[in-house]
Parts: structure tokens; sequence; C-alpha cells
């Protein structure tokens, strides 16, 4: 929503410096770093730095301090430098008055308002602008109680940024930290430089890290019931930031404060005697805690040897996490053939992990996710991990929260739905402590293995350990010497998943469908379309529609059905690799219903979404909803696939909302309709070797009955008939990419 004022700062900004610092600002009323960058590049060209930036600092901060160390009505050099305060102050939510180039009674109240918000007023009183605080002026760091998106803000929160920056502030290194009532990145570091300055550290010295000389003094720091003093401040401030309840901001520690210590302890797998001792200071101050503690987990891409194993249980550890496959072209790293039985033999158990590119935004979607999920069920299953194992899918980078809603979120959307309906694993999530909160809040998992040894993540910095955590990743550790040396990354076990000591036999994956060559693909395209017009399919049009109505219409080329197809092909492999048939089956009618598509389909779906009709067929298989849920609710009840039974009156708007919406949906319900359709007309269920007679007779079903009226259905046969030579092609070139 545009502010009048915001949009007179920028007016000002851009007529007055746009010619002199290289930037203009959208003049749209809406603050944002932008106007922020261009106020502050300002700044910078009256006070005579050159070039100008979008940063405030070091230069900046120090040439402000020499020529204006306190700005006031007698000190302010000129009506636009004033200005530039004035519109500050309109962005940040401040009544600076009127533009005009004067400070003012109203500014020097708004000033003075804001240095209260800040905490600052007692270190800086009245009503003159401070450099520390002009710094704070030109940021959008927000010093009264927001609420980002469904994340409240803290008063008592906001009480200990007011007072670390009222305590602090005088010190070279430390600046204005926000005053919103959340802990972020910012506030974590003030805390280390608090906890450095009250240990004595110079200015220069004090660096706002979490090293030797911070942790050699927090060690000479352990609190007890009835120590008093800054200490106990900082301490319970520690504590309400990690979000512990019933903890109030105070110099005194209470027995009441001992017994939340207790609880805080023995969440995080400490020792638990109550007492604010160098373990639980590290805890609450850096995500992986004291990083000599012992570990009864451990993750490796190293082999698990019967040398290793022993080394391994003789350093304590128990729990070992273990990749499922390898990426291609990278470290050799997942699970050999009798390594399971070496580590179960030797008392350990294993946890799986699933990783494969999974080191930026740009990597994780719904359809990579839906990938994922069915690619680890696969490699599970080989392993011979059981029912019930829970996989523990990687995200690791330091995403961003805005990364988490856009890409992470649909990922495991994605993941949750294809492994908990295809499988009976498990989801977990490797991660920083927000990515496992995030996933874990929208129900998509249900442990989490804390990627806390990455400190500087900002999804660690300023987050609580999740409350669901399994395993907390804190160090890089080598064990054993000799044939059993080995390097690990060192996890604290909360208890919450054992992974797995015995395991069944690795699946047969021998015959199973594989990815599709590119090599095959022209020669593949060609033969299809050859086929399709041999049957009297052209490569556009048909069906009694001329070519441009057919186009205009949303009409689909033998062409781009073949594209798009193939584009899916990762899907139809898992499908079929999962459900021990062939994937030609599945593709067949889905390709055939995509190049079919014409205008009475789209007229269908429009009727259908606007109430006229209550089902028709829709999506890339062309599937009605009753007949998904019927195929479905088959499968469910044959312990094919994971769910509830749906009901025809009540599921089937949800169902063909999916069908219509989610290609993905849409494709793995034709697959689970080929296995319907084969219980329907009283076949086996199809596998890698039913025969062509029988593939063609459930193609055939995929349009309707075989019968109808006792006397042979013979549009579906004759879809039958046309569909079998399209699967023999497809299969063709199948075949030749599975005996490579």
């Amino acid at each position: 929503m545009a502010d009048e004022y915001v949009l007179r700062a920028q007016r000002f900004v851009n007529q007055t410096y746009g010619g002199k610092i290289g930037v203009t600002v959208e003049e749209n009323g809406r603050t944002g770093w932008s106007t922020m960058y261009a106020l502050t590049r300002a700044l910078q060209w009256e006070l005579g730095i050159s070039p100008v930036a979008d940063s405030f600092g070091p230069t900046t901060l120090r040439t402000l301090t020499q020529k204006f160390p306190r700005l006031n009505a007698d000190t302010v050099p000129s009506p636009d430098f004033c200005r530039i305060i004035q519109a500050a102050m309109y962005c940040k939510g401040y009544d600076g008055g009127d533009l005009d180039g004067v400070y003012s009674a109203t500014v020097q109240a708004g000033i003075t308002r804001l240095k209260q918000d800040m905490g600052v007023d007692g270190v800086y009183p009245g009503s003159d602008l401070t450099p520390k605080v002009f710094k704070g002026l030109l940021n959008m760091d927000p010093y009264v109680v927001v609420r980002y998106g469904d994340r409240p803000g803290d008063e008592d929160v906001r009480a200990i940024q007011r007072w670390l920056n009222g305590r602090y502030i005088h010190r070279q290194d430390f600046f204005v930290m926000p005053c919103d009532g959340h802990h972020s990145r910012d506030v974590a570091k003030s805390m280390l430089f608090a906890i450095q300055y009250e240990l004595g550290m110079a200015d220069g010295v004090a660096t706002g890290s979490f090293g030797p000389a911070t942790q050699a003094g927090l060690k000479q720091h352990t609190l007890t019931v009835g120590s008093t003093g800054t200490w106990v401040n900082l301490f319970t401030a520690a504590m309400i930031l990690n979000q512990r309840p019933r903890i109030a901001f105070s110099g005194t520690f209470t027995s009441d404060l001992s017994s939340a210590v207790f609880e805080f302890q023995d969440f995080v797998g400490l020792s638990v005697n109550g007492d604010g001792d160098y373990r639980t200071w590290a805890s609450l101050l850096i995500s992986y805690g004291d990083q000599s503690r012992s570990g009864a987990a451990c993750d490796c891409i190293t082999t698990i040897t019967a040398a290793r194993a022993q080394a391994l249980t003789s350093a304590g550890y128990v729990y070992v996490g273990r990749y499922l496959c390898n990426v291609p072209g990278g470290r050799d790293k997942m699970i050999k053939p009798g390594e399971l039985q070496t580590i179960a033999s030797n008392g350990m158990h294993c946890f799986p992990i699933y990783q494969t590119s999974s080191d930026g935004a740009s990597y994780f979607t719904y359809n990579q996710g839906t990938r994922d999920g069915l690619d680890a069920i696969d490699w599970a299953k080989y392993h011979g991990f059981k029912d019930g194992t829970r996989i523990y899918f990687a995200v690791d980078y330091d995403a961003y929260d805005h990364e988490v809603t856009s890409n992470i979120l649909p990922h495991f959307r994605g993941i949750s739905r294809a492994v908990l309906e295809n499988s009976r694993y498990r989801v977990g999530i490797y991660g920083p402590r927000n990515v496992c909160r995030r996933v874990r809040e929208a129900g998509y998992t249900d442990a989490s293995f804390v990627s806390d040894m990455s400190s500087g993540f900002s999804g660690n910095l300023g987050f609580p350990m999740p409350g669901d955590w399994a395993f907390d990743q804190i160090a890089t550790v080598s064990v054993g010497s000799g044939a059993g040396a080995i390097e690990i990354d060192k996890n604290i076990a909360s208890g919450r998943d054992i992974g797995q000591n015995s395991f069944d036999p690795g699946a047969d994956i021998a015959g199973l469908d594989v990815d599709f060559n590119p090599a095959y693909r022209d020669a593949m395209l060609g033969e299809v379309r050859s086929y399709l017009e041999s049957i009297g399919v052209p490569e556009t049009g048909g069906d009694g529609w001329t070519d441009t109505d057919w186009a205009t219409l949303g009409g689909i080329s033998n062409t781009k059905a073949f594209e798009l197809v193939v584009s899916a092909d990762w899907l139809f492999t898992s499908l079929a690799r999962q459900l021990r048939l062939r994937k030609a089956l599945i593709q067949t009618p889905v390709l055939w219903e995509l190049r079919k598509l014409n205008p009475l389909d789209f007229a269908a779906d429009t009727a259908v979404k606007t109430g006229l009709d209550d089902d028709c067929s829709t999506g890339w298989g062309q599937i009605f909803a009753w007949v998904a849920i019927e195929a479905r609710n088959h499968c469910v009840r044959q312990g094919i696939i994971n769910g509830q039974i749906l009901d025809r009156g009540q599921d089937l708007d949800a169902v063909w909302t999916q069908l219509n919406e989610d290609p993905i949906y849409n494709m793995k319900t034709a697959a689970y309709l080929t296995i319907f359709n084969a219980h329907q007309i009283g076949h086996p269920r199809p596998g890698l070797e039913t025969s062509d007679a029988a593939s063609e007779l459930l193609l055939a079903r995929y349009n309707g009955p075989l019968v109808v009226d006792g006397q042979p259905n013979g549009p579906a046969l004759e879809y039958g008939r046309q569909l079998l030579g399209l699967y023999r092609v497809l299969e063709k070139y199948y075949r030749l990419s599975r005996n490579q």
C-alpha cells in the first residue's frame, strides 16, 4: 500500500540526487531497500565520499562521526542534509514533519522516539541524531514488534534486543540491532559480542565469533541458583532466544530457572544438572554447541568395513548414517553390498540418507521431490531397508526463508506424497534448523537430522533446535587407525530414531526399466510418427477438426505429445520400477490421449469447473474422477499403495481437480488404472513379462468395457489394437535402453 510521505521521500532523492549518486528509485510510495540505499548514497554525497555505494560501511560511519558527531538544529549543515534525515524517518515510520529541511520540534520528537524504540536513549539522551543511530535509521530493521508471516514478534525478545543495544552501543563494533521481537543472525552475533565484552575483550579483539578465548572464558562463568548480575541477564536472554518456555529476563538465577535449564539440557542431549555450565552456554549460543562432547551417532561417505565398524563401536558410536545412492560424476559414497550386514554384525544401526545435487534452491521443485521420493524408495528396497525405516532427504545449503516457501516446501510435498503413497517408509529431513522446522510444521516430515555443524547458515543462526530432532551434526572427526581409520561427522542422538540393525535381502532389480537413453530419441520419435500416420493420425489435426481450429483450441501434435511423455520419463520409469511392470504400458495411453486432445475435451473441463457437470475425463491421461477413485481404492485394498479409501460422493471434486491440475497425480493414476484394468478383465496383475495379447486387452480396457450388452465393444477393442502398435514402438526403445 502506497504511503504519501514515502512517495515524497522517493521524489526528493530522485530530484535532488538522481544525477549525482548514480541511481534513481521507483516512485511507488513503498519503503524498500532501494530507497534506503539511495538515501545512504545521498548522505555519502553530502559528506564528500566518493565513490558512493549502497552500504553504510566503516568509511561512512567514520566520516560522519568526524564531521557531525551530533546532528541537531544547530549542526545540520544544510536543508537537503536535513531532508535526508526526514525522508529516512518517513521510510522508518517516524514523523519527520514537512520535508522542509528544518530540524524542527517534530523531527526532534521523532528522533527521540526512535532512540527509545532502539533502547539507546540512556546512552544518547535527547533529540540529537548520533552516527550509529543514523546508521540504524538508514536500513530496513524495525524497532517495534512486527509479525513476519506466521511468526509473531515477542515482547520479551524485544526487551532483550533493546537491553543489548543500550548496554553495548558504545562499543566500537556493536551496532544497533533490530528490536522487532525476533531472534536472528544479528541478535545471535550481538549476543556473542556481549559475552566477549563481559569477558573483558577490547574493541578490535572481540569479533562476535565463538572462538577458543570465548569458550575458555565461558568455562569460568558457571551459574547456579543464587547467582546474580549481568551474566545471569545474558544467560536468561539466551534461554528466551532459544524459545524456552516460562523464562523471565532477569539478573537472578532462581530455582525456577534451574528447573527450566534441566529441561533444556535434557532436550538437547546434555548431562542434566540445572546449572548454567559451559556446555549449556555453548548449546544456547552456537548451533553446534560443545563440539568436544561425545556422540552416539555419525554419518560418513566412507564404506564401513569390519575394521572401521570395530573402531566406531570402540569410540562409542551406535548409529551410522549412510547414503542410498551416488550422484553421477560425484564421489562414491553409497552403501556397498554386504556393508549393512557388517554394520549390524558389529552391533550398530544404520539410518539412510538420500542426497543427489540438493545444494541450491533451483534443485528443489515439486517434480524433483516426487522423483527423489520414488527414487529413494527404489534404492532403500535395493539395499534391504525394512518397512518403517525413515529416510533423511538432504537440504545441503544455506536456504533462506523465502526459498523454503518457494522451493523446499513444494519439494518435500512431492517427496512426502511419493514416499507415503508408494511405500511404508517414513520421511525425515537433513538440513538447517529453520528448514527442518518449517518442513515439519507443513506436515511433510516427522524427524530432523540437523546440520548444526554449519553454524554460519542463516537457517541455523537465530533459530532454536527443532522439536523433532533425531540427530544433531556437530563436528567432523577422525576415528580409528590403520585399516580402521575413518573420517566421520559426529552426531548427537536424541533417541527419536534408532535406525535399523536388521535388513531384508536386497530387492532384485534385474530387468526393470531404466531411464530412457536420449541417444534413441530421434529414431524413436520418427518411428512413433510413422506409426501414428499409418493408422490415420497425422502430425496435426484430424478427427474432423481443421488444423486451425484444433491448434487454436489447444490441440497437441504427435511430436509435442511424444516430447511431453519423454519429459516425464523419470516419473514413468519410477512408477514402473515400483509397480514391477513396463513403463510403455503406462505411457502409451497417456501419449495417445495427449495427442487426441480436442476442443470438446476443453469444453468438458470448463463445464466441470463452472459447475455445469460433476465429472469428465481430464488431464494428460484423460481420466474420469470416478474411475480414478475406483482404481486408487483397488490399489489401496490390495496393499499396492497407501492411502485412505476414497468416497465417490465426497471426494469426486477434489480428485477431479488433482487430475486436471497436477500432471504427476494424473500420470500416477494412469499407472494404478493399468493395474485396476487387469483386475476388471480378470487378468493377472501386469508384470515385466506380460504378453502383447494381454497388453492389448489392458489398453483396450483403458477406453471402456470390453463387452457391452453381451457384445464385444468395438471402439474399445479397436483402441487396444491401435495402441498396441504404439506400445511396441515405445517398448522397443526402452528394451534397448535396458540392455545397454
